[in-house]
């Protein structure tokens, strides 16, 4: 990965390393130019760094937009119009390799974290516990951005554990220029030693209130979200619980529901990503790709409004329905990411994913009566029916499907479970409902990477 990882990244760095420190520095726009070879002497410097580890992060190309999208299209949930042109690729789940999609974003943000895990505490001047409390997002981020490359680019679907996965980089700048990838179950447990290095690291009595960095309790989530993805019920259920045990969230009431996507740092926000009016993605965030004239290109399918109940507040007019500029699109996401400033935070965690994690859990370790408690605490506090008898896998699935529609989640969570995707619309979904094991649920590897890393090996398929 010599051309993006140390050529791309290095320049990415010495021109975007965030140098001033105020909660401002988490928006988009505002890195200013800082040299990184010898210019880290203080805690506050490494503030900087990593503000500016969580600024790329918010981009278009990661998790700003195009990876959840990609979650929604990519599924029974949405499609592309074509409005703009945009997604029209993705929802046909039909890749050249000359689609970079956010690998290149992706190791920048790993090259931010590996610079700040290998600082040498005695060589930092100021507060100590803080320092170790900033190492310890780092390796949260580390984990995060590992796992959400393997879920796009790994063969996790259409091979086995031993299959190839993704390259797991832990140093900034060292001596292997081209690294081969590591397979899935090295990346897994790669993944799993950073998290648990983070909450050992990440004091309580450090983590921020913005809601806009990692804290302990946002890796114990990562650390749930993982669990599940891989089916490690018994750590599903000791994360999941440290987050509730906690005390520091809760599930938002049917009443306050659109207005929590209106609020930054609502009580069910565990980690989310930092926007303002004046430093966002303008017009090409996520807003637009919902609504608009000039984009809204990713629409709903009358599939997903149809999978909710009557009275369900999720799927309410202020929430889902026909789009207020172009009536003709019916079934529109407008409750998330709804304001036209561009300035709404993008909620990457949030407390209802943990319940949904845990009852699922509980499900899988055959505690029935557990997990359909843990159910009904999202329907009970979304005016849905409560569910009743013998929890399903296709229970779990349809309540996460209704929960967290338009956020990214379907895609995975039909690929974690075998599933092929459903095809619900002949005219509309252009995918076709590829089965489980098709090669086109992991993207190719970019050509940029194939042809600078000799290393490199390419997604079957491609």
């Amino acid at each position: 990965m010599k051309k993006i990882v140390y050529t791309l990244i290095t320049i990415s760095l010495l021109a975007g390393i965030i140098s001033s420190c105020s909660k401002e520095s988490l928006d988009p726009t505002l890195a200013q130019a800082k040299a990184v070879e010898g210019s880290i002497n203080s805690v506050e410097d490494v503030k900087g760094l990593l503000y500016g580890a969580y600024n790329r992060i918010t981009t278009t190309s990661y998790l700003g937009r195009d990876y959840i999208i990609w979650g929604e299209v990519r599924s029974d949930n949405c499609f592309s119009n074509g409005n703009s042109g945009r997604f029209v690729s993705a929802a046909r789940m039909d890749w050249q390799d000359t689609f970079g999609g956010c690998w290149a974003q992706c190791y920048t943000v790993i090259a931010s974290a590996n610079i700040i895990i290998a600082l040498d505490p005695a060589e930092i001047e100021g507060d100590a516990a803080l320092l170790t409390h900033y190492q310890g997002q780092a390796y949260a981020l580390r984990a995060m951005v590992h796992f959400d490359l393997l879920r796009y680019y790994g063969q996790m679907h259409n091979g086995d554990a031993a299959d190839l996965g993704v390259p797991y980089i832990t140093v900034y700048k060292g001596e292997d220029y081209a690294p081969a990838r590591n397979t899935i179950t090295e990346v897994k447990s790669l993944i799993e030693g950073d998290i648990a290095t983070a909450i050992s690291m990440m004091n309580t009595a450090q983590d921020d209130n913005s809601k806009e960095l990692f804290t302990h309790w946002g890796a114990q989530a990562l650390k749930s979200r993982v669990a599940i993805y891989f089916g490690d019920w018994a750590t599903a259920i000791t994360a999941s619980t440290a987050v509730i045990n906690s005390g520091n969230y809760s599930i938002i009431p049917a009443a306050d529901y659109a207005n929590s996507f209106l609020n930054d740092a609502a009580a069910n926000s565990i980690f989310e990503l930092a926007y303002s009016s004046v430093d966002n993605n303008n017009i090409n965030g996520l807003q637009y790709m919902y609504r608009g004239t000039s984009y809204g290109d990713c629409e709903g399918l009358q599939d997903l409004y149809d999978a909710f109940d009557v009275g369900d507040v999720r799927a309410a007019g202020d929430m889902i329905g026909p789009d207020p500029d172009v009536p003709t699109r019916l079934y529109i996401n407008i409750g998330k990411y709804p304001s036209y400033d561009y300035s709404d935070n993008i909620p990457l965690f949030r407390y209802e994913e943990v319940i949904l994690n845990y009852a699922e859990a509980l499900f899988r370790t055959a505690d029935n009566t557990g997990a359909l408690t843990q159910l009904n605490l999202i329907t009970a506090a979304r005016g849905a029916v409560a569910h009743t008898g013998t929890v399903d896998e296709d229970m779990i699935l349809l309540e996460r499907r209704r929960e967290f529609c338009f956020e990214g989640f379907r895609f995975h969570d039909l690929a974690r479970t075998g599933r092929d995707i459903p095809f619900v619309d002949a005219v509309k979904q252009t995918h076709l409902g590829p089965a489980y094991g098709s090669y086109n649920f992991a993207f190719p590897i970019p050509l940029s990477e194939m042809d600078a890393n000799a290393n490199m090996v390419q997604n079957r398929g491609y």
